[in-house]
């Protein structure tokens, strides 16, 4: 029989410090989440801005050069920034590979006409202001989901809540998957429940939680947990590469977002954007093969969920009668 204590995970620097004496205090099995995704396995990955189809193109090639396993992909400008050509690319060349593609949802607080988003303040954010802004959104999922798209990206509870009406009611498909961004994601038990009851079915939570926090939250929740490993400077520039182990062992379900720091926004994406965004997508890449290296290194990359998943489980929902 295999010893246990050689093949379990090591942390970083363990035998080193250990021998002088340095060594920290085991991990407390209590904070260890209970939860995995459906058919297995804790951790997933993403790559995040993703703007198109070229930029499609140059996260594929060089996943594959990398060997990065990809699991879904994720786009920030909006679905209302491509055409309908671009998504069907999109759609197709992901569907055909098994990986998720997940489009933003519509107008947002920080691109209109209102003020308060550009105050010290940062009121209201990336919702949806007024009835016009949430219709937008609705448009957008309406119209990506005819086009094939199954995971949507929101910033707004109430076009959250809206969406999950309408995936309730049959008005979008019943495999629609709703994901919350990570600008307006919950940073406490109570919010992050309550996210799940509107119809999340993964959360993007903010990269400067502790791990303390990530524990609390799944205490309360089963619903994935989505974190940048490598956060972009308009959310902080936390790299926390030497953390992905403990995050897993704390947060799973968990998808594993590779961002990337040190780079100029480039929402909403144009072609005027086009050498950055497509330099910044190769990057990605790469910042995920670092990521999985680590884990290697510290015996700490399986459980992995099979390449393919995508769907979240069984969540709790409030209820949608009126």
């Amino acid at each position: 029989m295999t010893d246990p204590s050689t093949t379990a995970p090591r942390r970083p620097g363990e035998q080193v410090l250990s021998a002088l004496g340095l060594g920290a205090p085991d991990p407390d099995p209590a904070d260890a989440s209970p939860h995995s995704f459906p058919g297995g396995g804790r951790w997933r990955t993403e790559i995040p801005s993703c703007e198109g189809p070229e930029a499609l193109a140059v996260v594929l090639k060089e996943a594959a050069r990398l060997d990065v396993p990809v699991h879904r992909i994720s786009q920030g400008s909006g679905v209302w920034m491509l055409t309908d050509a671009e998504i069907t690319e999109m759609v197709e060349a992901t569907a055909e590979r098994g990986i998720e593609l997940c489009l933003f949802t519509g107008p947002r607080g920080t691109w209109d006409i209102g003020g308060s988003t550009r105050t010290d303040s940062r009121g209201a954010g990336l919702r949806a202001r007024g009835h016009d802004a949430v219709a937008g959104c609705v448009e957008d999922a309406v119209r990506a989901t005819e086009l094939g798209v199954k995971c949507l990206l929101v910033a707004d509870e109430g076009v959250l809540w809206t969406l999950h009406r309408a995936r309730t009611a049959g008005l979008l498909p019943a495999d629609t998957t709703f994901k919350v961004s990570a600008l307006v994601g919950p940073v406490n038990p109570a919010a992050y429940a309550v996210y799940e009851r509107l119809g999340a079915d993964s959360i993007n939570v903010p990269s400067d939680l502790t791990l303390g926090h990530v524990t609390e939250i799944r205490r309360v929740s089963a619903t994935p947990m989505d974190m940048y490993i490598e956060a972009p400077d308009d959310l902080g520039g936390y790299v926390r590469m030497y953390e992905v182990a403990e995050l897993i062992r704390r947060g799973a379900p968990l998808y594993l977002k590779f961002g990337l720091s040190k780079a100029p926004g480039i929402y909403p994406y144009g072609h005027h954007l086009r050498e950055l965004a497509l330099a910044t997508a190769k990057e990605r890449v790469r910042r995920g093969r670092l990521a999985l290296d680590l884990l290697a290194r510290h015996g700490a990359d399986g459980e992995m969920a099979p390449l393919g998943s995508r769907l979240p489980g069984d969540l709790v929902r409030f209820g949608t009668s009126s």
